[in-house]
């Protein structure tokens, strides 16, 4: 039996990071210290395209692309600039923002909504 659920995890990660609105991220996008980080997997992607300009990184190998240590480091994640992640919704860019927090990360923030939010935004959508 789980002591915490995901709720709860949600949660705790959207009280230690930063929770941007999907105009608040929008208003961030093409400035040169800003990168958008879609953490969905490639199934969404394909079946949704993408916020045009982000970089892909899923989930699950989050961690190993955030360190520079790791094979499949991508230097996007740690060139400096501010990162926005976003999901389907925003849960899981909220547990991915806290993640790269708790690796060291400290401009980090996700949007609210995920995707869909940012699409209703207004975001120009590419197709991959």
């Amino acid at each position: 039996m789980t002591t915490r659920s995901a709720k709860d995890l949600v949660a705790e990660a959207n009280c230690e990071v930063e929770t941007l609105s999907a105009e608040e991220a929008l208003a961030r996008l093409g400035q040169p210290d800003t990168m958008l980080v879609d953490v969905r997997e490639g199934e969404e992607l394909a079946r949704t395209g993408r916020i045009a300009g982000a970089v892909h990184v899923p989930r699950g190998f989050l961690e190993f692309q955030a360190d520079p240590e790791s094979p499949t480091h991508k230097a996007e994640l740690g060139d400096g600039r501010r990162l926005i992640l976003y999901c389907g919704s925003g849960n899981r860019s909220a547990l991915a923002a806290k993640t790269l927090k708790d690796m060291g990360l400290r401009s980090v923030a996700h949007v609210a909504g995920g995707f869909s939010a940012l699409e209703k935004a207004g975001a120009s959508v590419e197709r991959v």
